[in-house]
């Protein structure tokens, strides 16, 4: 590997979209795009989807096993849903320890191994642009990893493996709201006091710092950082959870000699999160669900049900749900609309949904976002008059309750959204073109 000293490289890893970015130490940044060519149309891509795509070829007799990544999974998926083992949302795998391996077509894999192949892929699809990788990888990581018993040290681990799997000697992990800060302070021009709230996938992060622009330079005070495992991800699971799984055979009665007892419902809220979509597909668990269907009193939605596992059509239905929650940002009501065609039976689920219902299913997880606010000023020492600006970034922070939570405490004039998708990478990449970039390195709790 060569070392090549000019071309730093931010790396933005998230549950839903992963984004690359380089720098030439001239205090600016790029995305590194991504040109899709379709049947249809050709398309540009600031934004990775952190999605794969495995499927198996035949050639003289012999099976391999090929995979794709990002927009070119989707379109893989899409082509040929009923051949395509796809996965989503898979960082939420990074810090379990109830997850060390998956089989794919018969083959095993690590969380290590599908991070070291997806970045890979990616690298493929940059056209040329990372052909050659610099000696050193400025990464970005949430201030507390998504999922039940989540381990930071074993997260770190495993990044660290796929990463020098690809083929970079040094890492430096910083937090994905002191990155996206450190983007936003570029255009201070006063000495500042900055709350920067990241709103992910998987997780919503959230930094105070410091800084102080000076002859040309930036320094800064890191004054706390705190975080939820609350985000997009599980905004969606509500929406599922009211609006399309009672659709689906939630709760449904089966026949048990002289009972009638109630589908378990861990099957539906399993399949209603994203990250879990691609491990519904089992034997076991497709055995299962046929047994109780064998059995049900109420078959139309546990046949949906098995339908969308079967023909892997959990992509779709997650688009109509992210559509549908985008509208909510806009509309007091949203229509979600799926359909279903050539898997058996043709069907739809449709749900109209209002932003004040959506809101009452989210509550809960909007007071552990506010808990999680409080936490970082109260970590800080500070109440909120103290902080004079205040960066939203991430697709959920344009969720009107979302920033509800930030117009309350904090003076409106004061907040500021954009590059809602890229500022993390844009960050992480200025930081690799400075002079120190471990000053910013995250502390591991």
């Amino acid at each position: 590997m060569n070392d090549i000293p000019h071309l730093a490289i931010g790396l933005d890893f998230g549950t839903t979209n992963t984004v690359i970015a380089t720098s030439s130490g001239q205090g600016e940044a790029a995305v590194v795009p991504f040109k899709l060519q379709s049947t249809i149309d050709e398309r540009v891509y600031s934004t990775f989807r952190s999605a794969m795509c495995f499927w198996e070829d035949e050639n003289d007799s012999v099976r391999d096993l090929r995979f794709e990544a990002g927009p070119w999974a989707i379109e893989r998926l899409i082509d040929d849903p009923t051949d395509c083992r796809f996965l989503q949302s898979f960082k939420t795998f990074a810090a379990s320890p109830l997850f060390s391996d998956t089989f794919i077509h018969g083959r095993k894999f690590t969380f290590e191994s599908l991070l070291a192949a997806f970045l890979e892929k990616l690298r493929v699809h940059t056209g040329g642009t990372l052909a050659r990788l610099p000696k050193h990888l400025v990464m970005g990581r949430p201030v507390n990893f998504a999922g039940t018993n989540a381990k930071e040290s074993l997260a770190l681990e495993r990044y660290e493996r796929a990463l020098k799997t690809v083929g970079f000697d040094e890492i430096t992990y910083v937090y994905e709201p002191v990155a996206a800060a450190y983007f936003f302070a570029q255009r201070l021009s006063k000495a500042s006091t900055v709350l920067v709230a990241d709103f992910g996938g998987g997780t919503s992060d959230f930094s105070i710092i410091r800084f102080e622009p000076y002859a040309g330079k930036l320094t800064s005070i890191p004054l706390s950082h705190s975080g939820v495992a609350v985000a997009g991800d599980v905004f969606d699971y509500r929406i599922l959870e009211h609006a399309i799984l009672p659709q689906l055979g939630y709760r449904a009665k089966y026949k048990s000699i002289d009972k009638l007892l109630e589908v378990p419902s861990y099957y539906h809220h399993r399949f209603a999160q994203w990250s879990q979509l691609a491990l519904m597909k089992s034997p076991i668990v497709l055995r299962e669900l046929r047994e109780f269907l064998r059995y049900a009193i109420d078959r139309d939605g546990l046949v949906k049900f098995l339908a969308i596992i079967e023909n892997d059509l959990g992509y779709p239905l997650y688009k109509a749900v992210a559509d549908a929650k985008a509208a909510l940002s806009h509309a007091p009501t949203a229509t979600l609309s799926f359909s279903a065609r050539g898997v058996g039976h043709d069907f739809a689920l449709s749900a109209e949904i209002e932003r004040d219902a959506f809101e009452g299913w989210i509550a809960g997880d909007l007071r552990l976002i506010e808990q999680s606010v409080d936490d970082a000023l109260g970590a800080a020492g500070l109440d909120a008059t103290a902080v004079d600006r205040v960066f939203l970034t991430g697709g959920s922070s344009f969720i009107p309750a979302v920033r509800a939570i930030f117009e309350r405490r904090f003076d409106p004039g004061a907040i500021e959204t954009g590059d809602q998708l890229e500022s993390i990478a844009y960050g992480l990449a200025l930081i690799a073109a400075g002079d120190d970039p471990g000053a910013w390195r995250a502390v591991p709790k």
